[in-house]
């Protein structure tokens, strides 16, 4: 599933490429036939994402509509310069722009919402690192008086939003952090730098488009190869000490992590 730097770049790109246009909207699939006529001829205000979702704000009569996008597992977009080809496997949705098309294939998750729905959706996601109006007191006061390990509450879009299993494993793996030890005993000064080097990892993934948290290299970040750009995760040994790393079930997904490097 993408982690938070992808919907932030997409996001980023798509209103470059396409706000203040006047959209035009199809269903090649047909599930989001109803929907797709509605938002079809309106102009495009923004995109933006928070945490794992993107929301498109549609202009309209008084209210603001948005076009809800989760991609789950299998969701993806493909870009076209107009005109586009014919559509590729089951399109949800295609909108088109005055220069380029979006094809959005298998989301989880593809719904129009009012300015509550909108509203539900964002009160019930924790701070996103990559957002300016971020509020991490909110995190803190969560992860301060949980009894969850540490790496399952990274995993919770309710406590930050915008991690997903790589960014966790790695973050704990840079400051030492066991996996395991629960949220109540994880001090102010380690949140802190939880929060502060979620905050850097995601804008690094946002500008060079994938997850890099080997920073102390001799190449520049964007000609590492796939191998080199993590520290722990689908690792097999540590690059600090040389110990196997262990993998393990932490909040129903596979964490990997060295036991003597953080212990």
């Amino acid at each position: 599933m993408p982690e938070g730097h992808t919907l932030h770049r997409i996001a980023r790109d798509h209103s470059k490429w396409f706000s203040g246009q006047e959209m035009i909207a199809t269903s090649p699939q047909g599930r989001f036939e109803k929907e797709a006529k509605k938002l079809s001829g309106r102009k495009l205000l923004q995109a933006e994402a928070y945490g794992k979702h993107l929301f498109y704000a549609f202009d309209g009569k008084g209210t603001p509509k948005y076009l809800h996008v989760h991609l789950g597992l299998y969701g993806k977009f493909r870009i076209h310069r107009n005109a586009p080809p014919e559509p590729r496997g089951a399109v949800r949705i295609r909108m088109v722009g005055e220069e380029r098309s979006f094809d959005l294939n298998g989301p989880n998750t593809c719904e129009l919402l009012d300015v509550d729905g909108f509203g539900t959706i964002i009160n019930r996601l924790g701070p996103d690192p990559l957002r300016s109006d971020a509020d991490p007191e909110r995190a803190w006061a969560k992860i301060s008086r949980s009894r969850s390990a540490i790496g399952a509450l990274l995993l919770n879009q309710s406590v930050i939003a915008g991690l997903g299993n790589i960014y966790r494993a790695e973050i704990l793996y840079l400051l030492a952090i066991d996996p395991k030890r629960i949220g109540k005993k994880i001090t102010r000064e380690e949140f802190n730098q939880i929060w502060e080097m979620s905050c850097k990892l995601l804008r690094i993934g946002v500008r060079y488009n994938r997850i890099i948290t080997v920073l102390e290299n001799e190449k520049p970040l964007s000609r590492l190869k796939s191998g080199e750009r993590l520290y722990v995760y689908k690792k097999t040994t540590c690059s600090r000490c040389a110990a196997a790393i262990r993998q393990f079930d932490l909040g129903n997904r596979k964490i990997f992590a060295c036991d003597r490097c953080q212990h």
